[in-house]
Parts: structure tokens; sequence; C-alpha cells
């Protein structure tokens, strides 16, 4: 590698400072897997072509290390060369960049209103999607939809089956016993079957499963592909059949004790009449159908709403308003505790639902400011559509590819 590698490059500093010690290399036992993920996770996260210098700065590897590790994942298919820059002395410094093509997964949501599966590439794009709007589908009904889907995804190609490294499932926690209106008796079951072994020996290829809770997969997504390249702390949450969400800081997903970090949806609050309710009773897509039902108008989908007349319009803004109203102290209270860059919003409402209710939180933190110094931003998730199921899908990368906490502490 030329020494000039290092002058007249085009830096992409203020994309990837924000992951901070996530792009940091390490002398311990397991150096050699870190190394090779923070070196991946710094061309991945460039978002355009780097140098070997430029890697070697970000992550404070020395240029021989930095040399090994990339003819390694060049010679693996998970980096391309992408040309050579110009400009400087000597040899032109070649460029990279992460191939697409280098890992494939498939992600899978399963919730009370919808089935989604998409499949991803090692950008994170959607090679393949489908969703299923039905309420409480029951196991043998996801497995169905998911075997159908697969066999089409394998029909037309639209990934390497070869380079597939795991599927990806993300779910409600509680699924089966969270109380919910018109919940059947038998729904109960998500709660007692082994979600894992449902999906385990449907690919014709050897893949592992992952389960998680799905606002904490779509939280990790964000972290690895959304807005967390930019942000090294923030709060997430997720607008979806209910309410859920999770935790990044510095630059890692934070589980909490019983992982459940950013969850209130079962925070106590109350309606206009004085009765006790849990949060997502009074914010979620349930509670935004229920609310148009009373008023007339009959919904049942994202898509419904946004096909509104100017009359239910009128009532989706009420309705934000009331949101906003109940969701202003909860964020207030982890913005001040937590002291996070912002606080991202995803899920399943639509993008402008999404940012009017942003729009609206933020307006009431700006009263307060005069009395609390720093008040994160409420801002719409980069990965809000889709985002449980791409979220899930990022599952099997991060286990794999990308560098976090624990990947580092592994033993085994």
């Amino acid at each position: 590698m030329a020494a000039d590698e290092r002058t007249g490059a085009h830096r992409s500093e203020a994309r990837v400072h924000a992951l901070g010690d996530s792009l940091s290399g390490t002398n311990l036992e397991r150096a050699g897997d870190h190394n090779q993920r923070v070196t991946l996770q710094a061309v991945r996260a460039a978002g355009a072509p780097i140098t070997r210098a430029d890697i070697a700065d970000l992550t404070g590897l020395t240029a021989p290390a930095i040399a090994n590790i990339t003819k390694r994942l060049l010679n693996d298919g998970m980096i391309l060369k992408a040309g050579r820059q110009l400009g400087g002395r000597g040899q032109p410094a070649t460029k990279l960049v992460v191939n697409p093509d280098g890992a494939f997964s498939i992600g899978l949501n399963i919730d009370r209103d919808h089935i989604a599966i998409v499949a991803l590439d090692f950008l994170g794009n959607v090679r393949a999607r489908s969703c299923r709007e039905v309420h409480f589908a029951m196991p043998e009904e996801v497995v169905a939809f998911f075997k159908a889907e697969v066999n089409k995804i394998i029909a037309d190609k639209a990934i390497n089956l070869d380079r597939l490294i795991g599927i990806g499932i993300g779910i409600p926690e509680d699924l089966g016993r969270v109380p919910v209106a018109n919940r059947p008796d038998a729904y109960r079951i998500w709660s007692e079957v082994d979600i894992a072994s449902l999906f385990a020996d449907i690919l014709p290829v050897t893949a592992p499963v992952y389960v998680e809770n799905d606002a904490a997969a779509a939280a990790i997504g964000e972290m690895q592909f959304g807005h967390g390249l930019r942000h090294r702390s923030f709060i997430y949450t997720i607008i979806s059949a209910g309410l859920g969400g999770g935790l990044v800081i510095d630059g890692h997903y934070y589980r909490g004790a019983d992982g459940r970090s950013g969850e209130i949806g079962f925070l106590p609050v109350k309606d206009e009449t004085g009765h006790a309710h849990s949060l997502e009773d009074m914010v979620s897509l349930y509670s935004l159908y229920d609310y148009l039902r009373k008023a007339g108008f009959e919904v049942s989908t994202p898509e419904d709403l946004e096909t509104l007349s100017p009359a239910a319009q009128a009532t989706v803004e009420a309705w934000l308003d009331r949101a906003a109203e109940h969701l202003f102290e909860p964020f207030l209270v982890m913005s001040c505790a937590i002291n996070p860059e912002a606080h991202f919003i995803g899920g399943r409402m639509p993008a402008t639902y999404i940012e009017e209710l942003c729009a609206r939180l933020n307006a009431k933190f700006d009263a307060f400011k005069h009395r609390i110094k720093t008040i994160s931003p409420v801002k719409r998730a980069e990965l809000a559509v889709d985002a449980a199921a791409r979220g899930a899908g990022i599952l099997p990368f991060n286990d794999r590819f990308l560098p976090i906490r624990e990947a580092l502490m592994k033993t085994g």
C-alpha cells in the first residue's frame, strides 16, 4: 500500500465518526474476528468507496493489518474493488466497497395484524418483499405463508442461496398473552410454541434462525443500517399493532436486565374520561383503527389509512393530537434520563402520520427548552417501513459480520 493513500482522499468522516468505538480494533483474544468485523463495518458505513488508509485511520489498526484483512474480505467476496483514487503522488490507491451480494438473509415479522417477509442483501437492500394483512394468524398459517414466499424468492432468484447466512424473526414479546380486543383464545399458542423450530427446516439449505422481540429487531436494524450510522445513542419507538421500543447507547443495543429496554407500551395512562389504560391502548395502529371506527370510519390496514376521506382525515388529526399528548411525558422522561442524540419513531403507520406526530412532539418540547437544556429531537426512523421485518433480516448480519459487544466477548 502506497504511503500517499493517505493524501487527497474524499473522506466520509461525517457519516462514520458516529460509530465511535464500534470501529476500534483490538488486541484481545478474539482480535482477529473483531478486527475483521470493524474493518468490514468501516467499508460498509462509509457510504462511498474508501481506501485502506482511510480504514486504518478510522479503526486504529495498522496498515499491514488492514492489508491482510481486506485481502481476506476480497477473497471471500464480502468487499469489492471500486477503482483507484487519483491525484496523489505514487501509485493510485485502491478504493473498496461492500459487495451487496456478499451475504443474504431473510427477515420475517409476525404480528397481530400482519405477516411480512423480506429478503435482504448485505447493504440492507430489499431484494424481495411480501406482506399479508391478516389479524391473529395462527402458526400454521404463518408457516404456510413463509413457505410460499420463500419458494417465490427461490424461483425468482432474488438472492443467492449459497450465500444465505440466516433467517431472522421479529415477533412481539408475549404475543399470545397480551390482552387485545378480539384476540381469539387459541392465539395463546404463540406463547407456547418454539418459534425457531417452526422455520428451521423449510429452506433447501441449512441456515440458523434468530428470534428477537420485534421492537428490538427494528432498533438493531436502525442502528446498523439506518440513522444509527450517524447517531451513537438513540431511543427507538415502533408503532405497530402495539407499541414497543428499544435503546441504543454508545453504538450498541442495550437490552436491559430482561431484554425490555425502551418498552413503554404498558405504562399506565388515562383517557379523556379518566379511565385507566396502557399506553399502547392509546397509541398504536389498533388504537387508531378503533378511534376511526368509533367516528364511523371502517379501517383495518395501513393501506386503508392512505385513502381516507377529508372527514376521516380530520379524525386522524385529532388522534395524532391525543397520541402526542400521551407520548409527551414518557418521551421527555426518557430524553432527560438517557440524554440520547435523537428519538426515532418507526413502524407501519403511514410516513406522513409519523412525521406529523414527530412535529407535534417537537413543538411540545420547544415549550420546555427554557427549563430543560437538552431535549432529544423526535424524527421518523430511516427504516420505518417494514422496520421489524428488515430489522429481523439484519439479525444474521449482526451476529456474523458486524461489530457488537457480544461477538467480542464470546469464547466459544
